[in-house]
């Protein structure tokens, strides 16, 4: 059997074992969000030793080669020695500047980092409590005019992170782990092309930031903004979305009800082969966006997404 080593604790564990469930089986209380890769709270560094690695393509060449790996998509198949994410060692410290109820259950979370951090429109963050709770979370700030790092967390219901998030106030420490890229972005070669932005719930988060940025860079092209919300008063941004529509001729609003989903799908076209997608949300509502914009025409190559999984 592979021994696991970590710190002064050596232990036997069955070959072939998820190396995420051996380390929480121990004890050791790493986190996790998502167990598909996406996530990134599970990280850990292997100093000596190889796990099979079922999803190498998760992290970025540079992380692997300092020996960092996920968890959750790794197997104990021999000895192996590794360090767990220390978010006092390894994290970037935060204070928590600013604390707002955007609607009954998205909380807006601002973060002032102990240093600028650079990042761009549509990027995750992992984002770690005092007590030790992590979880990714897409920025909604724009690079370079916010100096703050902002978040809109959905707190309709009870998690291990939101749970301590309702209690932050201005001044508490959290610690910033990995940034990673995710799927959202906008690229200057769009600059006259059309731009589909469809959201679901705090999935509006990172598209907020994209289009701020394409506005910016004085996109030329038309943009429609879609955000699906439970009810409306879900749609938590919907004034300033309002007050970029009357200031851009160029920019279309819809905010829609979970009641009126269907009807909206049914009505969504596709009037440019050119037109390139963005869609945010939770596995379904992308799932049911993205099929109807293939269905519209849509050419596959040209929708980005990123789905947020639930955080327990």
């Amino acid at each position: 059997m592979p021994e696991l080593h970590v710190g002064d604790r050596q232990w036997s564990v069955a070959a072939g074992a998820p190396l995420l469930d051996a380390l929480n089986d121990a004890g050791l209380s790493v986190p996790y969000s998502c167990r598909a890769g996406s996530c990134h709270a599970c990280m850990v560094r292997c100093v000596r030793g190889e796990p099979l690695d079922e999803l190498p393509q998760a992290l970025d060449a540079d992380k692997r080669d300092k020996g960092w790996r996920l968890a959750c998509q790794c197997r104990v198949v021999q000895d192996l020695s590794v360090e767990i994410f220390d978010p006092l060692r390894d994290g970037l410290p935060a204070l928590v500047s600013d604390y707002h109820w955007l609607s009954a259950s998205v909380l807006r979370l601002r973060l002032e980092p102990e240093r600028p951090l650079r990042y761009r429109a549509g990027q995750h963050l992992v984002l770690w409590t005092a007590s030790g709770v992590a979880r990714p979370y897409s920025l909604a700030s724009l690079p370079g005019d916010d100096a703050f790092l902002e978040f809109h967390l959905d707190c309709q219901h009870p998690g291990a992170f939101v749970d301590v998030a309702r209690a932050l106030k201005a001044g508490d420490p959290v610690r910033l782990g990995e940034l990673r890229g995710g799927a959202l972005q906008y690229d200057p070669d769009w600059q006259e092309r059309p731009l589909l932005l469809l959201a679901a719930g705090t999935g509006l988060g990172p598209l907020w930031a994209v289009l701020r940025e394409a506005l910016r860079q004085e996109h030329q092209g038309p943009i429609r903004v879609l955000h699906l919300a439970r009810d409306s008063g879900e749609h938590y941004l919907a004034e300033p979305l309002k007050q970029l529509a009357q200031a851009h001729p160029n920019l279309q609003i819809d905010l829609i009800s979970a009641v009126d989903f269907q009807d909206a799908l049914v009505s969504l076209r596709i009037t440019s082969r050119q037109t390139v997608a963005l869609v945010c949300g939770s596995p379904a509502s992308v799932e049911a966006f993205s099929k109807r914009l293939f269905i519209a025409g849509l050419p596959r190559g040209q929708l980005l997404a990123d789905v947020f999984v639930e955080k327990a």
